[in-house]
């Protein structure tokens, strides 16, 4: 027989993402139309480690949809990497009365939810990452917004560059994974894009494609650089010596995670956070709400963190008979 929820506790953990807010809303709402009693958790695990909890309402969550960040604020927990620290949570869950936990956040999020479900907690993982770093999900919440926050800052580079014939090199987010990378390479229309997953930091293909071009007259030179290489400054000094064209680097940094999140953001964050809930109010433990293949569907967070994400190839082909 399935666990009966009274209880539905809601945290966001690791790095913030536009659209967070959004799910934290589907799941207050969603859980309260179902007769559920719902609790937020202050700072992710961490939080949940120190019992920081408040019930949460209806109007608790108006007006939240369109911001940026997490209410609930997050952080990062070593402690719950431990086994101590895990089994302090599933305590402390016990002890507040929560029968069933919604986790908003990434991989290493999900690891911790998986601990929880391992300890009789009643865990759904929710993606919520800039990265689109997930390998079980076409889409994790955030992405979206990120990328146009990104490839509009870049448009805005690419304008200065051409009036001062210069070579940028713009590095964006997304830890070891190259998507906001590719995507702002292609919708941005960048001479070169440096992948973690395709570069193989041969500097001199780059001095020569910069090259190149200026013979061929072209006036600027744009390079999207993966957050996962880096280095971006030291980078332009080495290019600019070795090619004579001026080379700015600019780090687009945080505020890609911020600002209010696009509509897809909000509608699917939405959808995903309602679907969480229903997933718990069924008995489900130990499971990712996903997109895939055009549909909201959810995976067991044991397959899911074996799971490995690859660039596509196809794209990447594309952007290389692009890249003139």
């Amino acid at each position: 027989m399935s666990k009966e929820i009274k209880t539905i506790g809601v945290l966001t953990s690791g790095g913030d993402a536009p659209g967070m807010n959004a799910a934290i809303r589907a799941v207050v709402r969603r859980g309260i139309s179902q007769g559920k009693k719902v609790v937020g958790i202050k700072r992710g695990y961490m939080g949940l480690l120190a019992g920081e909890i408040v019930e949460m309402r209806s109007h608790d969550v108006s007006e939240i949809i369109e911001r940026g960040g997490t209410i609930l604020q997050t952080a990062r927990c070593a402690e719950f990497e431990t086994v101590e620290g895990q089994e302090a949570g599933a305590k402390m869950c016990r002890e507040l009365g929560i029968d069933g936990i919604i986790v908003i956040g990434g991989d290493g999020s999900f690891r911790g939810a998986q601990k929880l479900a391992a300890l009789g907690i009643n865990t759904i993982g929710v993606p919520g990452t800039i990265d689109l770093d997930i390998a079980c999900t076409d889409y994790t919440i955030g992405f979206d917004t990120a990328v146009n926050t990104a490839m509009e800052a870049i448009d805005k580079v690419r304008d200065t560059s051409t009036s001062h014939e210069r070579c940028s090199i713009i590095e964006v987010m997304g830890r070891n994974a190259g998507y906001i990378a590719m995507w702002c390479g292609i919708a941005n229309g960048a001479e070169d894009i440096l992948l973690p997953e395709k570069y193989d930091y041969d500097e001199q293909k780059l001095v020569n494609h910069i090259s190149d071009n200026r013979k061929r007259g072209k006036k600027h030179h744009i390079i999207i650089n993966a957050e996962g290489i880096g280095h971006s400054v030291s980078m332009a000094k080495r290019i600019e010596a070795a090619t004579g064209m001026e080379t700015r680097a600019t780090i687009l940094g945080h505020m890609q995670r911020g600002g209010s999140p696009s509509c897809k953001d909000r509608v699917y964050a939405s959808i995903m956070g309602a679907y969480a809930v229903d997933l718990l109010c069924q008995g489900k433990s130990n499971r990712v709400v996903v997109h895939s293949k055009g549909d909201f569907t959810d995976f067991d967070i044991n397959d899911a963190l074996l799971m490995t994400k690859e660039i596509s190839e196809y794209q990447f082909e594309i952007y290389k008979s692009f890249a003139m």
